[in-house]
């Protein structure tokens, strides 16, 4: 379903310059151009900053499953309810403190806590290294005590398509699967990009780039293996997800593919379509009002699920 368009506002347009002057920028290719992988993360860590983190919530290294992150916790909440969110990347850079505005948002709108893993990313650890992490770190909240259906999965980008890859892992360990998906702009098919003209909208990434940090993920692993592009998998069963991509970026064709490979395997799965907005928009939350209407729709959309 396609979303109202919301009015442009000056907020908007600023957002949009300062990612095209700085994070675009920085996530130019590295293979060729020779940006190291590092140094881009240390940008993206410096960009990450311009984001508004809500008052109201706690950030608290935290270890779950063997796997390093941040819980993010509101100051009053359901403490039986956990959101396990991974976050975007291209599998090569990111972390839970550069997706706080995300996962802040989340923790105050669901009154749950969130667990930000910080799952290994390539060149130094690539596939299927995240998706072990990840798989890991749900583990660890069932052994913990946590129910299932009081487990949720969130996810932008590389970290979108991990969430669906995680499910999947978690179904071949015949282990309990989480009650629900939210995927912002999933990064779910890691075969080359067709060529052609981008989006004017889009903002953050570009297709060069995302073909070439797959090359580092793969590390010479078939681009077709489920757990890397899920839109290649066997989906049936899975529990109830939630898409949500804007209209002027390079993933929505990812969106588009995995909702209706979803809907064909017989999964409950809504996409949601934001006009005009680029990749991962619901990073702005708090200056684009299209961003808090998406991670309200999420706090609804797990709250249904996780009370069914």
């Amino acid at each position: 379903m396609t979303r109202p368009a919301a009015a442009e506002s000056a907020g908007q347009k600023i957002v949009a310059g300062i990612l095209r002057a700085t994070l675009k920028g920085v996530l130019k290719p590295g293979l060729r151009a020779g940006r190291p992988v590092p140094q881009q993360r240390r940008w993206i860590d410096a960009v990450s900053r311009v984001t508004l983190v809500p008052r109201g919530v706690s950030f608290s290294p935290a270890t779950v499953g063997g796997v390093s992150g941040e819980w993010v916790e509101p100051t009053a909440g359901h403490r039986d309810r956990v959101v396990l969110y991974l976050h975007g990347g291209a599998y090569c850079v990111g972390s839970p403190r550069t997706h706080r505005a995300i996962t802040g948002n989340l923790a105050l709108r669901c009154t749950a806590r969130v667990f930000a893993a910080d799952y290994r990313m390539a060149p130094e650890h690539p596939f299927p290294a995240a998706v072990e992490d990840a798989a890991s770190a749900c583990i660890g909240l069932l052994e913990a005590g946590v129910p299932a259906r009081r487990i949720v999965l969130a996810g932008d980008s590389a970290g979108g398509g991990l969430s669906v890859a995680t499910v999947l892992r978690l179904r071949e360990l015949g282990r309990p699967l989480p009650a629900a998906l939210a995927l912002f702009s999933p990064w779910a098919d890691l075969t080359p990009r067709p060529p052609g003209p981008e989006p004017a909208g889009e903002t953050m990434i570009t297709r060069e780039m995302l073909d070439e940090s797959a090359v580092r993920y793969l590390a010479g692993r078939d681009p077709h293996e489920p757990l890397a592009s899920p839109v290649f998998a066997d989906l049936q069963g899975l529990p109830p997800v939630l898409i949500q991509v804007g209209t002027d970026e390079v993933l929505l064709g990812d969106s588009q593919g995995l909702h209706a490979r979803l809907q064909g395997a017989g999964v409950d799965s809504t996409l949601q379509l934001y006009p005009r907005r680029w990749h991962v928009f619901q990073l702005h939350s708090g200056v684009l009002a299209d961003a808090d209407r998406a991670l309200d729709e999420v706090a609804a959309f797990f709250g249904q699920q996780m009370a069914a």
